[in-house]
């Protein structure tokens, strides 16, 4: 029996498979009208790139906020922690302290249960007449007796004595200190006055110091500007005399014809002092205008003759201009009929070839069939 359910190999399928995704994504870029005649949109691309750029550029920087932000806290969270853990630690000490200083064994309620001197400590069968644990049970306190009376009555007159002797010294005390105080109060009153009529006697002198040194200061600067005066009133005098001379004896109003002469050339003038040109100068000057004027004279005739030549030659041109155009319009003309005629013949031989191929070439138009039998695969 033959096995026509064998199963295919797995490598075998996968390559096929691979080969038609290949040629499914090949019609889809070659039937693709779009993209086979325009091609890609580069600047939307590049937009698209520049915007994920853009997009990534705004994530790292917001996302190295959140790390410098999550740093920052963490720094806090780890002061604080440390400043928490010194905080305990101070509060133990002191707690510590507290227990060693306030907190002792002997402070205990339930101390006296287990101390050791407690029988030292303990108070006799009894203390006195009125002592509350002297029961009838306990055979300690009769009726009528009075074992304390002595020892209560000298312990009244010592304690009244006592009394009297801390009254006594308290009101001395309180006397001796307002003697005191009021000592001090006049003391320090006269020291107060003595200091004031000294700053008083300081002020005074240091006012008639300050007076006295004002008033030389005074002085010493009008004298000063009387001296100042008289120096520029004495030096504007000689100024004056001095610039008086200068006008006088100069080359300004002696009119030196030398001083208008320039160190960069003799045929240059310093314009600020120049007084004006010599004789010899302004004959010189009109001799050179002279000849000027003739120059110009030769070149304005020859300027009239070159003109009326220029004139001659562009009348000569324009006519030779106005023939060519005549024979340049004859010849286009002639070139424009000759087209006209050749445009004939080949509308007539274009129309003959039209109507041969139409009744004697194409008698057999091809129907749908034919045209789809293109571009069903891309090889």
């Amino acid at each position: 029996m033959y096995k026509f359910d064998l199963p295919l190999d797995t490598r075998e399928a996968n390559a096929i498979a691979r080969r038609r995704n290949c040629e499914e994504q090949r019609k889809s870029r070659i039937f693709d009208a779009r993209t086979r005649q325009i091609g890609v949109d580069t600047a939307g691309l590049a937009a698209q790139i520049e915007e994920k750029r853009l997009r990534n550029q705004v994530e790292n920087e917001r996302k190295n906020a959140y790390d410098s932000e999550m740093i920052k806290n963490s720094q806090i969270c780890t002061l604080l922690d440390t400043r928490q853990k010194n905080d305990t630690m101070r509060q133990n000490v002191e707690l510590n302290k507290f227990r060693a200083e306030q907190q002792n064994a002997a402070s205990r309620r339930e101390f006296d249960l287990y101390d050791p001197e407690s029988k030292k400590k303990d108070k006799p069968a009894r203390v006195s007449d009125d002592d509350p644990r002297c029961q009838v049970s306990g055979l300690q306190l009769f009726q009528g007796e009075d074992l304390s009376a002595p020892e209560r009555k000298k312990l009244q007159q010592e304690q009244m004595r006592e009394w009297i002797k801390q009254q006594l010294s308290e009101k001395n005390r309180e006397k001796e200190a307002a003697r005191h105080a009021e000592a001090l109060y006049q003391k320090k009153m006269m020291e107060l006055d003595a200091r004031a009529v000294q700053l008083a006697k300081e002020e005074e002198e240091c006012r008639r110091n300050l007076n006295l040194a004002t008033k030389n200061y005074n002085a010493a600067l009008d004298a000063e500007r009387k001296a100042k005066e008289s120096i520029d009133k004495q030096k504007e005098l000689d100024d004056n005399f001095t610039e008086l001379s200068n006008q006088v004896f100069g080359d300004t109003l002696t009119e030196n014809p030398g001083v208008a002469q320039s160190s960069f050339g003799a045929h240059r003038v310093i314009t600020d002092r120049w007084k004006g040109m010599s004789a010899e100068q302004k004959a010189d000057i009109q001799k050179i205008r002279e000849q000027q004027q003739a120059e110009k004279q030769r070149k304005m005739e020859e300027e009239k003759e070159l003109q009326k030549e220029y004139e001659r030659s562009q009348l000569l041109q324009a006519n030779a201009a106005i023939l060519m155009e005549r024979e340049t319009a004859r010849k286009a003309a002639e070139v424009e009929k000759k087209i006209a005629e050749e445009n004939m013949r080949l509308q007539k031989e274009q129309k003959d070839a039209l109507t041969r191929l139409t009744k004697e070439v194409y008698t057999n138009p091809p129907t749908d069939a034919y045209f789809s039998q293109f571009n069903t695969g891309t090889r």
